[in-house]
């Protein structure tokens, strides 16, 4: 066997070359290390909010209402991790208040018409949060949560208003653009 011996320069280059490799190494690998995951993080993604109550967990829970002093509907899901029948009993503003039956290991939407769950006034305009006491009656675990109350400005909301509860108009009706032009012609 013959052995080369190697020289200097070509020594210096193999290790300038193995400090650059490792340097990349390191700064590719370094971004997860050094920032957070988003996906690590739960987190509502839609219009309602989540909270957890025991072993009830709600999802995208918000109120569709016309108006502050109008009634408002619940809607969402409630997920039931118990192996009992439980009641939520949600509280609103001005002694409004509704329950919401979940069924044991099971949930309920809160979005289908057979269940609908209605507090007698929102407390809120629409676009604010509101503070909602919600309480799981198996351990009478209680939370205060805000919610928001939605109207029909989106139109996926407008089935949900409750019955009879028309949404109300702005106090200024926007002019239609002929009915500008003709004002600034005057």
């Amino acid at each position: 066997m013959r052995f080369t011996a190697m020289n200097r320069a070509q020594s210096g280059k193999l290790a300038l070359a193995a400090g650059a490799l490792a340097l990349g190494l390191a700064t590719m690998t370094g971004c997860g290390y050094i920032n957070p995951q988003q996906t690590t993080h739960q987190y509502a993604s839609s219009d309602g909010i989540r909270a957890d109550l025991g072993p009830l967990q709600l999802r995208n829970m918000m109120i569709v209402s016309a108006g502050e002093d109008k009634p408002g509907r619940l809607i969402g899901a409630v997920y039931n991790s118990s192996s009992q029948d439980v009641n939520l009993t949600v509280n609103g503003a001005a002694g409004s208040q509704t329950q919401v039956p979940v069924k044991a290991n099971s949930y309920t939407l809160l979005n289908d018409s057979t269940d609908e769950a209605i507090l007698s006034t929102s407390g809120a305009i629409p676009g604010s949060l509101v503070d909602i006491k919600v309480t799981e009656d198996g351990t009478n675990v209680t939370k205060t949560v805000r919610m928001p109350v939605l109207d029909a400005t989106l139109a996926e909301y407008k089935a949900y208003l409750p019955a009879g509860s028309e949404p109300t108009e702005s106090a200024s009706p926007t002019p239609s653009p002929s009915e500008s032009a003709a004002g600034a012609a005057h």
